[in-house]
């Protein structure tokens, strides 16, 4: 079972080139700082930017420079079912500990296609998938019943919840008889998302914030829920600040404050405002991180 903070990790890149030293750089710095798992090429990481080579190479490089220190969960979706099992298939081949697969964005899928898609995903695979259910970027929204159905496949494991509806955790609980893993996708809520029963969030901010989330999802796994709820508001300059335009703009560029990579993100995301960058280095410098 994943749980804890999982950061989305940022693919960098130098010009249009993806910037492989400094992934590892990121990395590092986010498994040294507390970080329970990472997560390649998944939003945060523009996946859909990539080329095929560079999505293979973005897994393979963060599963040997995490060298098992904590598990890898690849991003493997895609709106072609055909190319997401492709990309399960490299990352089950590589070593990957699960597949986080993106219901498929643009084509609007009815509630069947999206069952048929990702139990063709899981029928060509051993590795764990996890459902990443973004209604937000894909247009398309997972139904608790179409979930319950997957969930009977023995190797979809889980879900990433990012529709930021934190009844729904509690009702896909109530009708999956199984053992799921719920994970948030929302850092703003993911401290409620984990009072509903929740047990980790795969996040933006813990690119640039990986030791504070992950003392937080520490101090709710202790019972120590004021801990939490203190880290929680502490976080939550940074939870908004990283948001006012596009992510992954303005993490990138917090994590060039912090010296790890160049906070270039390729077209069509586009270098963020100055008065963004101006309240992400004020967020940062309040939390004592620069």
């Amino acid at each position: 079972m994943f749980k804890g903070s999982i950061p989305a990790v940022i693919t960098p890149f130098d010009g249009n080139d993806v910037d492989y030293d400094s992934f590892a750089k990121v990395l590092n710095y986010l498994i040294d700082n507390g970080s329970n798992g990472i997560v390649p090429c998944g939003t945060t990481g523009e996946s859909p930017t990539l080329s095929h080579e560079e999505h293979k190479k973005i897994i393979e490089e963060a599963i040997r420079v995490s060298d098992k220190r904590v598990p890898v969960i690849a991003g493997t979706g895609s709106n072609n079912t055909l190319e997401a099992i492709e990309y399960t298939k490299h990352a089950e081949s590589s070593g990957a500990d699960a597949a986080l697969v993106v219901t498929p964005y643009y084509n609007k899928p009815t509630q069947s296609g999206l069952y048929e898609h990702f139990k063709k995903i899981a029928d060509m695979s051993n590795i764990p998938i996890i459902i990443y259910n973004i209604p937000g970027r894909s247009i398309v929204d997972m139904t608790i019943e179409t979930m319950v159905e997957l969930s009977k496949v023995k190797n979809i494991i889980g879900v990433k919840d990012a529709t930021n509806d934190l009844f729904r955790p509690l009702l896909t609980r109530k009708y999956i008889q199984r053992n799921f893993c719920y994970l948030s996708g929302e850092d703003g809520t993911s401290l409620a998302y984990l009072a509903q029963g929740g047990h980790g969030c795969i996040s933006v901010t813990a690119n640039v914030a990986p030791r504070l989330c992950s003392e937080m999802h520490i101090a709710w796994q202790e019972g120590n829920i004021t801990k939490a709820q203190e880290i929680n508001l502490k976080l939550s300059s940074l939870h908004n600040a990283l948001f006012i335009e596009s992510s992954p703009g303005p993490v990138k560029y917090a994590a060039s404050l912090l010296g790890l990579c160049k906070e270039d993100t390729r077209l069509p995301l586009y270098k963020i405002e100055e008065s963004t960058k101006k309240e992400v280095k004020k967020t940062l410098k309040e939390l004592l991180l620069l």
